[in-house]
């Protein structure tokens, strides 16, 4: 299954789709917009954020929430912070005509734009932006009418993990489909900001791209992205990757995100690899076909040789380079004679046999 997001595939056999996360690490417009114009420069396909009212989808003020903060970017040295779950959330939501501006600053870029959603009216906000995929928190796998209200606009639908069973996210994918919409990415997403790395599991990988006919993508939840590199390498389609101005800004998620210099270095080392991935094949460039005959070996004369003589009479020696007879030839050639006088050091070549 391929899905078409703008003018580019997601899907197996094409070039792994890079979204950039900005959704818990801006804390209004101009951050959000910047986050856009970081992800744009370093080369992402797509950006995503997060759209909620926090009233509606917070019923207890007061439910804590730990986190850790990085103190010093040199000695990795942290701080453990406790506050609201809403206070977090409400930073990070804005006003519909905000939503409206930042998408139109996301298309004059040419990124796509994606969201997680938590209710009807975020659902039809991202329809009324033009939202290109709509994202499903991995605490809402079970919230049916979420992912039937979802499925029925059309867009692609990309599903978080998290903690949820096998179980689970069959029943969630059978919901979307019966709603008539297969255009379905499967994240595996660990718990944790960061994750532990107990947690990530990358060989749910192809576990859930054999028994799933979709996209399946790794949402990472850790520092660096030496996760992301062995994701790909494990067969993943789509990357998402939070990304930050600063990763000491004292708020949840900053800790385990990359920053503008980073999100280049992480955008090439994927493409990087890629090339380098190849194909399941073993396939020889044309550059490989002549360097190689540097390394191997010729039937080269030890002796002076005589017209007439057989070439099983002769002594010889293997030697680089290997444009002449090969050592895996030579065998099959001990019968032939000499056609011409040759001198001590030739490398023997079929013209020189009859």
């Amino acid at each position: 299954m391929m899905i078409k997001i703008g003018n580019k595939y997601i899907g197996e056999g094409q070039p792994t789709f890079i979204t950039f996360e900005a959704g818990p690490t801006h804390d209004g417009l101009g951050v959000a917009k910047e986050l856009v114009k970081i992800s744009a420069e370093a080369g992402a396909d797509a950006v995503k954020f997060q759209i909620f009212d926090v009233d509606k989808l917070v019923k207890d003020k007061a439910l804590p929430y730990t986190y850790k903060v990085l103190l010093n970017k040199e000695t990795n040295e942290t701080e453990e912070i406790t506050e609201s779950l809403y206070d977090i959330l409400k930073r990070r939501c804005m006003s519909e005509s905000e939503w409206v501006e930042l998408k139109k600053y996301s298309d004059s870029f040419g990124l796509a734009f994606f969201a997680t959603i938590a209710d009807e009216h975020d659902i039809e906000l991202v329809k009324k932006i033009g939202c290109q995929s709509i994202k499903i928190a991995s605490a809402d796998v079970n919230h049916f009418p979420l992912l039937r209200q979802a499925a029925r606009t059309g867009l692609s639908i990309q599903l978080d993990t998290g903690s949820a069973t096998f179980g689970e996210i069959e029943k969630a994918i059978a919901v979307i489909k019966s709603e008539g919409n297969e255009q379905i990415i499967i994240h595996n997403c660990p718990t944790g900001y960061p994750a532990r790395l107990e947690s990530i599991n990358l060989k749910m990988i192809p576990s859930l791209k054999s028994v799933f006919t979709c996209p399946i993508a790794y949402s990472d939840h850790t520092p660096g992205y030496e996760m992301d590199v062995a994701a790909l390498a494990m067969g993943v389609d789509l990357l998402e990757k939070t990304i930050t101005t600063d990763r000491t800004i004292r708020s949840v998620e900053h800790i385990m995100s990359l920053e503008p210099t980073e999100t280049v270095a992480f955008i090439k080392t994927i493409r990087d690899v890629e090339i380098a991935m190849g194909r399941p094949i073993r396939e020889l460039t044309e550059h490989d076909e002549k360097s190689r005959l540097n390394f191997r070996r010729s039937v080269v004369l030890a002796e002076k040789v005589q017209q007439g003589k057989k070439l099983s009479e002769v002594k010889v020696k293997f030697q680089r380079p290997g444009f002449g007879i090969g050592p895996d030839v030579y065998e099959t050639l001990l019968d032939m004679t000499f056609n011409k006088n040759l001198d001590e050091g030739h490398t023997l070549s079929l013209y020189d046999l009859v």
